[in-house]
């Protein structure tokens, strides 16, 4: 791995669940944060499953996230870890990183679902994806709960996401 960085947009920035020497928010370019993957293993089931946050290619956009610097002893157990986190349809992808307060950007590890993997699910009206989370239950938790808590963590950041946003208000409209 080129990279000391593992950039985080869906649950590893509010439970990164590894050892990391540093974390810092931070965003990537071209990128926006969509819920059109699939979770079997984590969020739903293989008869049920939920949704969950991949990134798809959007020239001008911006995702925010978490950053996290790798440990040198130990990264690359925590690679294995995340890979088998992972595993559902995520590839390894290098890209370049940007802090807010840094002019020169760096290289980060991020995981991203694609339309090859079998857990794409793509786009969806939002009041279906909404429906579909809401029912959603897997290992990990309730799927609302990943969601909820995505939001907040943005939030928290000073990130905006309207598509996280808009999905989390029809989810707490009932």
């Amino acid at each position: 791995m080129s990279s000391d960085w593992i950039f985080g947009y869906g649950s590893l920035v509010w439970r990164p669940a590894f050892a990391f020497e540093e974390r810092r928010p931070a965003f990537i370019r071209g990128f926006a944060r969509r819920f059109w993957q699939a979770s079997t293993d984590h969020r739903g089931t293989p008869e049920a499953p939920g949704r969950v946050v991949t990134l798809v290619e959007e020239h001008t956009a911006e995702c925010w996230g978490a950053a996290y610097r790798l440990p040198v002893d130990g990264r690359s157990e925590i690679l294995a870890q995340l890979d088998h986190r992972e595993k559902g349809g995520y590839e390894r992808h290098n890209t370049p990183l940007f802090f807010q307060e840094a002019s020169e950007p760096s290289e980060t590890l991020v995981y991203v679902a694609t339309e090859r993997n079998h857990n794409y699910l793509g786009p969806a009206p939002l009041e279906a994806i909404a429906e579909q989370v809401r029912r959603s239950h897997g290992p990990s938790g309730a799927n609302p709960e990943y969601v909820l808590k995505l939001a907040a963590a943005l939030r928290e950041m000073g990130a905006q996401d309207e598509h996280v946003f808009a999905l989390e208000a029809l989810l707490l409209e009932r």
